[in-house]
């Protein structure tokens, strides 16, 4: 990793991305930090201040073309280029398919996959005018397992996926690295009471931001293309792609087992939604 980097970071102040700033901030980095909520003069800014980071902040909604080309021209005047864009920004779902909200499919493609995809394009031009740049797509190890009850979330991570590789193949030569980091459940904000209720009964893992902040900061250090964060995971991630069906039948039980804690989590974002509404109306 470069002496003084300058990182774009969406999803700044989220759990993974609250981490990965500290990090970045120790390695003596220069942070844009993105996200809706992204003020100067939060807790976390005046951390990073104190380890004696140059930080900037932009809120920005990353659904919107015009915000994704502000946070560019952004890096651009108050960083004067961008060395490193990391798309961390994103937003999960665990339902049946059937019963998920429409609405909330939409948002998780257009956040989870065109938005990196736009960032990516827009900074591109910036990359190449220095000879050089990183871009790290934050992705997950449904992006290589498809996962009963996260269907539209894994197709996003999927795509994801297959965008970084294929951005890599293209920029070849360029001096841009893309790197692909693929995170297994982690305890953040993203994810509801009812997918951490399903990992307690079917023992699934759960990581620290701290540990996938580390993963993603040393990837860029290394240079490294995909990293995929925890063991066994990363080994069925290859199961995966040699031997699906054997997949199936050892994801079979865990599934049954989900279900029930799917339909849970699905009818209580719908109350919430009817809450939400009410309380607008009221």
């Amino acid at each position: 990793m470069r002496e003084t980097q300058r990182i774009v970071l969406t999803g700044a102040t989220g759990g993974i991305g609250s981490e990965t700033a500290r990090q970045f901030a120790r390695a003596g980095a220069r942070l844009l930090l993105v996200a809706p909520d992204a003020e100067r003069g939060t807790p976390l800014v005046e951390e990073l201040e104190a380890l004696g980071a140059e930080v900037h902040t932009l809120s920005a909604d990353l659904l919107d073309g015009a915000e994704r080309e502000r946070v560019v021209r952004t890096a651009r005047e108050v960083l004067g280029g961008i060395d490193v864009l990391v798309n961390l920004a994103g937003v999960s779902g665990f339902h049946l398919l059937e019963e998920a909200d429409p609405r909330h499919v939409e948002r998780m493609v257009a956040l989870n996959l065109a938005a990196p995809m736009d960032l990516a394009r827009l900074a591109v031009p910036v990359m190449r005018a220095q000879g050089h740049g990183h871009i790290v797509n934050v992705g997950s190890t449904l992006g290589s397992i498809g996962f009963a009850h996260f269907a539209a979330y894994s197709a996003t991570k999927f795509g994801l996926r297959g965008f970084s590789e294929a951005l890599r193949r293209e920029l070849a030569g360029s001096g841009i690295r893309v790197t692909y980091v693929a995170p297994r459940a982690v305890r953040t904000g993203i994810n509801s009471e009812a997918v951490y209720r399903m990992g307690e009964a079917t023992g699934m893992k759960v990581d620290t931001p701290e540990r996938v902040a580390r993963a993603l900061v040393g990837a860029v250090r290394r240079g490294a293309k995909d990293v995929y964060v925890g063991w066994p995971e990363s080994l069925f991630v290859r199961i995966n792609q040699l031997l699906p069906r054997m997949v199936d039948r050892a994801l079979a039980r865990q599934d049954r087992v989900a279900r029930g804690f799917a339909r849970q989590g699905a009818e209580a974002a719908a109350t919430a939604r009817v809450l939400k509404e009410e309380q607008a109306h009221a």
